[in-house]
């Protein structure tokens, strides 16, 4: 019997758990995010998307299929062409200019991030690769089917998040998760206990990598409160 996406999750269950349930994510969903810690994601997320698409670049790169190729390049597009836009859209409704996104420092979370992603597919396969971006292209479509899960998050007007919820549980999101899921459990059910070995550990490091990225925006804020004391 070979492995599935679900045997990477479960044997790295208590940091998935982190990474799903983080209080970024809780107080998202319930609204008490602080407005200051949103934006500082928002504009680091902008960050990540660029090297995400350098992701799929690399992506293209290492398919050995056409068929793989074709994939890497439909979603490099995506995201050179839709993506990008419309977060530098969203990111000015929360009154981030493009001008502020295009000379942004990259927080430390995002750095070691991203590089991990680039570094783990340059010294591996395509499938090591797909596994270093899977917490993040499963991991926000689940974050949004399990806040909708929660009693306490709250929808619509009442939450000034309901829009990045919504296009995380959204019909397009939700299909490239499933899209993505039916790719890894393809590759996965061939490979080898060694190489499940092998990818569980990458599948790990990278959520934990993604729990920093929470982390980031939530310890910004302590941050500006200490900032905000010595100016006193």
């Amino acid at each position: 019997m070979g492995y599935r996406f679900t045997d990477l999750t479960t044997a790295c269950q208590q940091e998935w758990r982190a990474y799903i349930e983080h209080d970024f994510v809780r107080q998202l969903g319930n609204a008490t995010l602080p407005e200051a810690s949103f934006r500082h994601y928002l504009k680091q997320d902008y960050l990540f998307l660029i090297h995400f698409a350098r992701a799929y670049a690399l992506a293209a790169y290492k398919s050995p299929t056409l068929a793989d190729l074709r994939q890497a390049h439909e979603g490099l597009k995506a995201i050179v062409d839709v993506e990008l836009g419309l977060h530098v859209g969203f990111c000015q409704e929360w009154g981030i200019s493009e001008q502020e996104l295009e000379t942004l420092p990259e927080a430390k979370a995002t750095l070691a991030y991203t590089r991990y992603v680039l570094d783990t597919g340059n010294r591996g396969d395509l499938l090591d690769l797909h596994v270093a971006l899977a917490p993040c292209l499963v991991g926000y479509g689940e974050i949004a089917n399990w806040l909708n899960a929660q009693p306490s998050t709250l929808r619509g007007a009442q939450n000034p998040y309901d829009a990045w919820i919504a296009m995380y549980e959204g019909d397009e999101f939700q299909a490239a998760m499933q899209a993505e899921l039916e790719w890894l459990n393809t590759r996965l059910a061939d490979v080898t206990p060694a190489r499940f070995a092998e990818l569980s550990k990458i599948f790990r490091d990278a959520t934990r990598l993604e729990i920093d990225f929470w982390q980031m925006g939530i310890e910004r804020i302590d941050q500006d409160l200490i900032d905000a004391d010595l100016t006193h």
